[in-house]
Order: structure tokens, then sequence, then C-alpha cells
């Protein structure tokens, strides 16, 4: 579940669209932690991806690509956001999500983010490790973009 702010709200009286990425960050950080490092200490996530890299390792978004199916309109209630893992290369992480209006259930976003982890000092891309994988490996499904 992920809250709907009122400054989220358009002219429409509908989340905006720039407003649904920053969902999809809170769903993604709230499934699989906060980068190393960064804020202070709190719940655990369900899995620590993120949260659990070595120091000097960024977690860096490549791509997103979002659909509206409908219109998210304000609530005063969390959103229903949904994620997985869609896939996993040698040294990216592929997320997909889906968003539900809250109250009558109905799909109103479609979405996917792919990530890499890239070593700070040197730009170089990092292969998942085999623990990454084996922690990934209940959370992956089939993706919404195939």
């Amino acid at each position: 579940m992920v809250p709907m702010r009122w400054g989220d709200m358009d002219a429409y009286g509908h989340i905006n669209n720039v407003q649904i990425v920053r969902m999809l960050e809170e769903a993604r950080i709230a499934a699989f932690g906060p980068p190393g490092g960064t804020g202070a200490a709190g719940v655990e996530p369900l899995v620590p991806l993120f949260s659990a890299v070595p120091d000097g390792t960024l977690a860096l978004v490549v791509e997103h690509r979002v659909r509206y199916v409908r219109p998210l309109d304000y609530r005063n209630v969390p959103a229903q956001v949904d994620v997985w893992v869609s896939g996993l290369k040698a040294a990216a992480l592929t997320l997909d999500y889906l968003v539900h209006d809250p109250v009558d259930g109905h799909e109103c976003v479609r979405a996917t983010t792919q990530l890499a982890f890239v070593e700070e000092s040197t730009g170089r891309l990092m292969r998942l490790t085999e623990d990454q994988r084996r922690r990934l490996g209940p959370y992956v499904g089939t993706g919404l973009f195939a």
C-alpha cells in the first residue's frame, strides 16, 4: 500500500503521472529496502536487496515504462501497488508493478523498472550475486510487457 498525498493530485482530481513514478519508487523501497547508507533505521523490507548491497554500490534505474490504463483518482487511503521481479539478467533486474484503485479495485497503472548495480568508484556494472538471485527467486513472475 502506498499513500496518495493531496499534493499528488492534478487539476482533474487524478494522481499526476510524475507522482505515479514516485509511488512506484515507494513500493520498490518498501519491498526491497532503501539503498544502503540512506536514511535512519526502520522496518526491515520483505526482501533486503537494495539495503543489503556492499558500501560503494549504487542501485540505479536504467529504464521505466509506464502504461496508464485508467486514471487513479485521489483518495485519502493508500493505493494498492503489487511489485514483483519479472526478469533477472547477469547485471540487471526488472521489476513490474500493478497499481490498483484502493476502493473499487480497478487496475489503473502497469509499469516496469529496469535496475542495475554499479560500482560507485569505477562506474562499472556489477553482476547479480548468487545470494541476490536466491533471495529474489520466490518473487519472480511473468512480465507485463513481454
